[in-house]
């Protein structure tokens, strides 16, 4: 049961409020002076604290100093009936969540109380969501505590130690490479180099010389030798990221490194051995792509060795709030605004959304949502409105659908911009490259639709 700890010398208001208290179904115990409920506090806990301001020995703001260094967290009600400005002040930097004047009215008040320890199990709420967050961190970035990406956790701790390539799979903005990542951290190579490159971001014809490096001219702008990724992540992990975008022709290539582990500059007849580590990823059914005759099947059985499917969000709604707040943490201290908490109502909105660019759409969001807050606590209004487009929970999608076909089309081109630019991390070259569009169009749609 939660517990109200009162503080006052007068008799007749501590057993007033004991009634109260009790009359909401909450635990009360009550001290006449500030000493005894230190005393107390020191060794209980308690879910609120209500203390007169003018007591002997002890005042309420020297109350309130000591009473922070025990606990720093827990919401304070200061009563007096001998207020002032400078008091009211000084409470309130001591992190009082209101000031009452004597005599109180009892409505005002018990609405006070239901509020404070409204706050009170927020407050417990995200203190035990960073704890988590900081338990997980041995998995990087990587947070959650649900069954789905408790087994991805598993699957790594398996393989991290061994040299077998590993091949991640899962949606856009799943966090492939984070799980890549922490492969690297927990293998025998952790203190060499982690390599990633992605293989959808390079045009194919310069694809080759990030691999594997090229002398002065082998090609046009070729103005000096250059090591490629192999040699860089010499020792240590390579990580190819979106391997089923790469060219046919140069699959060949690579699969012939991975069996010999020599490469080859290009323009060059030197071979250079290599111990390099291979892990990839795909959101692409590689299966569909061998038999298109998109990709090489001899390879990919040299890169699926072993596989870790990475989990979309919808799978793992559960850690939807620990994932937010985690954000929330990072972005509220690096644009100076304190600790920035998710309400009950924004919350539940959060793990109702369907979240199509997943963790990383998440993130977009919460960093919106940090930059727009006004307040320490992030609400289900400012939730909603940085939602609907891409991620609005499925019942609420379908009743927004448009009556009219032009207003239908302007949705959808919409809702496809937002998911190109969660799908890049809002890299606006990569996204117009997504949509087919040029980047001067992207930018003029973007205003068009106030994103």
């Amino acid at each position: 049961m939660r517990r109200v700890v009162i503080v006052d010398d007068d008799r007749r208001t501590r057993r007033v409020l004991q009634i109260l208290i009790e009359r909401l179904g909450l635990e009360s115990r009550a001290f006449e002076d500030a000493e005894q409920a230190l005393t107390f506090l020191r060794t209980e806990s308690a879910a609120l604290v209500m203390t007169d301001l003018k007591m002997p020995r002890v005042d309420g703001i020297a109350f309130m100093r000591e009473l922070r260094e025990l606990d720093d967290g827990v919401p304070i009600i200061m009563m007096t009936a001998h207020g002032s400005i400078e008091t009211a002040v000084a409470a309130m930097k001591l992190g009082a969540v209101d000031y009452l004047r004597k005599p109180f009215d009892v409505e005002v008040l018990e609405g006070l109380i239901r509020r404070s320890l409204e706050l009170s199990r927020h407050q417990r709420e995200n203190r035990y969501l960073r704890e988590m967050a900081a338990q997980s961190s041995g998995f990087g970035e990587i947070l959650g505590s649900s069954p789905a990406i408790q087994r991805v956790f598993d699957l790594i701790r398996k393989v991290a130690p061994t040299r077998s390539t590993v091949l991640i799979t899962g949606e856009t903005g799943t966090g492939k490479e984070l799980v890549a990542r922490a492969i690297h951290q927990l293998s025998p190579r952790s203190e060499q180099l982690f390599v990633p490159l992605n293989c959808s971001a390079i045009p194919s014809e310069l694809l080759e010389s990030e691999l594997f490096g090229h002398v002065r001219g082998a090609f046009s702008g070729a103005t000096e030798n250059r090591d490629g990724k192999f040699q860089n992540a010499d020792g240590g992990t390579l990580f190819l990221d979106e391997i089923g975008d790469m060219q046919f022709g140069l699959q060949a290539k690579l699969l012939r490194v991975l069996q010999e582990e020599i490469i080859q500059p290009v323009g060059s007849n030197r071979q250079i051995p290599v111990d390099v580590r291979i892990v990839s990823s795909t959101n692409r059914d590689l299966s569909g792509a061998i038999e298109a005759g998109r990709f090489r099947e001899d390879l990919f059985y040299r890169l699926n060795v072993f596989r870790i499917e990475v989990p979309s969000l919808a799978e793992r709604r559960e850690d939807i709030p620990l994932l937010a707040t985690a954000f929330l943490a990072r972005f509220g201290a690096e644009l100076g605004k304190g600790e920035l908490r998710l309400g009950e109502a924004a919350a539940e909105l959060l793990q109702a959304c369907s979240w199509r660019g997943n963790v990383r759409e998440l993130r977009n969001v919460m960093e919106r949502a940090a930059v727009l807050a006004e307040q320490p606590q992030i609400g289900v209004d400012l939730i909603r409105s940085l939602t609907p487009a891409t991620s609005a929970p499925d019942d609420v999608a379908a009743d927004d659908e448009a009556v009219d076909l032009e207003t239908a089309v302007s949705e959808a081109e919409r809702k496809a911009i937002l998911r190109a630019l969660a799908a890049t991390d809002d890299n606006k070259v990569e996204a117009a490259a997504r949509l087919g569009i040029g980047e001067r169009t992207l930018w003029t749609k973007l205003k068009k639709y106030g994103l």
